[in-house]
């Protein structure tokens, strides 16, 4: 039986990617439909060559980083692993990638990667020259790269160009993918723009427009990166309404108009005219739920925080079922709509093991992303769950 239940999953899985057609850009396929979150795991080239030479992840993810970088402060910007049933914590000496089974939830108040994007990009570059030419059959027999960015819609776009210029100027051999993180809790006085569905609005059009420009001045060939969001936990029905009204608002027809400036943006044109698409391809969900606070015995915060407070991320056991009831529900609204069908997920929330594999795959994730569980058991968790659920 059980084994009838794995083939079953690496079938689906399997026509999830291989039904998708409806984007400018196809996801990128990844297999075996595991990979890493962006997390604090996948900080620095070591860490990122690890995940890559894995056998077991179809696909690899950098933590979400800046065009000018993240002042990380450990005295403020830390983490956490801790038993979900009684709150008890990890010792602190304890290194990662050696956790206790029993401490399954996490929490953090970190920021970004301190590491710039353009750096990441050259990270990307060294990766993809050691990649012997034996292995090279075409771009797409290789793993993808996600690379996870943020900041505000003009930065993100601009992190955009940086990375259609890198990969056009760089040959680089594997297919990338840009991740916009819009979810991270933990950045005082910015809340997450994906609860905004006027900031998603803003941010989906500038990436439409530049992709128009690129377009018009290069051909349709020449857009190669796929686009996807990371969202945070949606905890009410209006939130992914407004979601998938912004989604639906990137569809709507364009014409790019120049200014006298010499500046082109993209404009409402009448049906039947311009350009018509979604630019986002897929939708990672999701991301730590914010306004948590881990408590030590004497009832002090476990963390610091730029806040003070300790308030920081939950994730692990304790975020799975949020996160399970998320991609459940974005896979039923997107499937609504024919224009957002094409639209893949990406699974990520509390998954340490095969069942939970399964049970993210089961409410409609197209791959599954592993975060804390990286960080308690180090790579050797893609094994473990690829094995038991018969991706290996």
């Amino acid at each position: 039986m059980a084994q009838n239940q794995n083939q079953a999953v690496i079938q689906q899985t399997q026509q999830r990617f291989a039904t998708n057609r409806g984007g400018v850009l196809q996801f990128p396929h990844i297999s075996p439909s595991l990979l890493n979150s962006a997390n604090p795991w996948a900080t620095t080239k070591e860490d990122l060559q690890a995940l890559y030479g894995c056998p077991y992840t179809g696909a690899i993810t950098t933590r979400t980083s800046l065009l000018s970088g993240f002042k990380h402060d450990p005295t403020i910007h830390q983490y956490a692993f801790f038993d979900a049933r009684d709150h008890s914590l990890e010792a602190r000496d304890v290194p990662d990638g050696l956790v206790s089974p029993e401490k399954n939830g996490s929490l953090n108040t970190l920021g970004y990667s301190p590491i710039l994007l353009h750096q990441y990009l050259h990270i990307i570059k060294d990766i993809s020259d050691a990649i012997p030419d034996t292995a090279y059959k075409s771009e797409k027999s290789l793993k993808p790269v996600i690379i996870s960015v943020t900041g505000d819609a003009t930065d993100v776009t601009k992190c955009y160009t940086l990375a259609w210029t890198h990969i056009r100027d760089a040959s680089i051999k594997m297919p990338l993918a840009l991740e916009i993180n819009l979810s991270c809790p933990n950045i005082p006085d910015k809340p997450p723009p994906a609860y905004s569905g006027k900031a998603l609005t803003a941010y989906l059009h500038q990436l439409n427009t530049q992709m128009m420009i690129f377009e018009q001045d290069y051909g349709r060939d020449t857009l190669k990166i796929a686009i996807g969001i990371k969202t945070p936990p949606y905890t009410y029905a209006d939130q992914f309404k407004e979601l998938i009204n912004a989604l639906l608002e990137s569809c709507k027809p364009l014409m790019l108009f120049s200014s006298h400036e010499g500046t082109r943006e993209a404009k409402s044109a009448a049906t039947g005219e311009g350009t018509s698409r979604c630019p986002i391809q897929f939708i990672t969900a999701t991301n730590t739920l914010g306004s948590s606070l881990l408590l030590t015995d004497d009832n002090t915060p476990a963390l610091a925080s730029a806040s003070g407070a300790g308030v920081g991320g939950l994730a692990g056991a304790p975020l799975h079922p949020l996160a399970l009831g998320n991609v459940k529900t974005l896979r039923t609204m997107l499937d609504e709509h024919g224009e957002l069908k094409h639209i893949q997920i990406i699974g990520v929330g509390g998954v340490s093991d095969a069942d939970g594999y399964k049970r993210m795959w089961s409410v409609g994730a197209a791959a599954v992303g592993i975060g804390t569980a990286l960080g308690r058991e180090g790579v050797d968790v893609f094994g473990k769950i690829a094995k038991g659920v018969g991706l290996a």
